[in-house]
């Protein structure tokens, strides 16, 4: 999730870099630190809510989920940020060619590839098996596939089509921190999945009012101020179908379109529906039971579970606890905008509750 309004430049290169032929070059303890300050720059100012949960990440993660993180950032502002889509879908490739590079021991100069590659190596230093970082790849690139295939903000076509939208986003950047801890465990990643869902459907709600407002002028290479964008509506169309809501009122009238709170109503339904599932299933499981329904995804992509990686549910679960304190700021968010009326235009910051409450989850491992 990021904060509405907040829009960064293009990612840009370390300052420090040495120029060279070469697109990639061993990168000295100066290049990592200021790697990770720059990612967790962009993190601060752009996504505050993983700028909170970051320090409680495990910190032999943090590196990774402070790349993970900013990586997902700059994925979502290429549409911001193109003056026409080719220009994002070569973007896109760049990133996916870069994620290879850094996967393959030759990370470009560039600062997320930077933090990503000394992530991996600290990860091999203490698994000390490729597996683990095989996994992570393979849920970076599908988050990258993900973002291109929605790089023109289509409208949803039903809100399962949202809830893959988000499984294969938020869900899925869950999946790949939980990974680099390197944690395997099917129940871990059963909430993960739930919360993820939850977080993908509040992002889509919370950027509503920047995606309805009209695109700011992009320079072209040509000097010539470009839209970047069309205003969009990325609600689901059977959503909107059934409410009656019609994109020009709501860009015309923004809150006051016809059915609009309505339609917001029923999609911030299921992403707390999705919340709850995962606070039951977390009782359950910390009380030593079943989680109460089957995870929907085991045996889908990286989801093989060994027997023996499961044993200790309780322990899998402390272990894994920081990555699951996104569902935090999704539900305070959530209830903020309930108390606006299901009105996203309306809804305020969280201000000191939301560190309080990633404070108070962690303490009491509840969420």
């Amino acid at each position: 999730m990021h904060r509405p309004g907040i829009l960064g430049n293009g990612l840009k290169r370390l300052a420090s870099a040495p120029r060279s032929r070469r697109s990639f070059a061993t990168a000295t303890d100066a290049d990592v630190e200021s790697a990770r300050r720059y990612c967790l720059k962009q993190l601060q100012t752009s996504d505050y809510d993983a700028h909170l949960i970051h320090r409680f990440i495990p910190p032999p993660v943090q590196d990774t989920y402070a790349a993970l993180r900013a990586l997902n950032l700059e994925l979502v502002r290429l549409p911001e940020l193109v003056s026409n889509p080719t220009i994002g879908v070569m973007r896109m490739k760049f990133w996916q060619e870069s994620i290879d590079k850094t996967f393959a021991g030759q990370p470009p100069r560039e600062p997320i590839c930077i933090l990503l590659h000394r992530g991996l190596q600290q990860l091999e230093l203490r698994a000390g098996s490729s597996s683990t970082a095989k996994s992570i790849k393979f849920w970076v690139s599908r988050l990258i596939r993900t973002r291109e295939r929605h790089m023109d903000n289509r409208p949803f076509a039903t809100l399962a089509s949202l809830e893959d939208y988000a499984e294969h986003t938020y869900s899925t950047i869950m999946y790949a921190t939980l990974a680099s801890m390197p944690l395997r465990s099917m129940h871990v990643d059963h909430l993960a999945s739930h919360i993820g869902k939850a977080c993908g459907i509040v992002a889509v709600l919370r950027g509503i009012p920047i995606l309805a407002a009209p695109a700011q002028p992009v320079r072209s290479p040509s000097g010539l101020d470009t839209p970047s964008r069309t205003q969009a509506i990325l609600l689901p169309l059977d959503i909107m179908a059934e409410e009656g809501v019609k994109e020009e009122e709501v860009f015309r009238q923004g809150p006051n379109a016809p059915g609009l709170q309505d339609a917001i109503f029923k999609v911030a339904t299921r992403a707390n529906d999705h919340l709850i599932t995962a606070r039951e299933m977390l009782k359950r499981l910390k009380a030593g039971q079943d989680p109460g329904h089957e995870f929907e995804h085991q045996g889908e992509g990286e989801h093989q579970y060994f027997e023996e990686e499961n044993n200790d549910t309780a322990r899998d679960i402390r272990r894994g606890f920081g990555a699951l304190l996104e569902a935090v700021p999704a539900a305070q968010w959530l209830l903020s905008l309930e108390k606006a009326n299901f009105d996203p235009f309306a809804v305020k910051s969280s201000g000191w509750r939301l560190p309080w409450g990633v404070w108070q989850a962690l303490s009491k491992e509840r969420i």
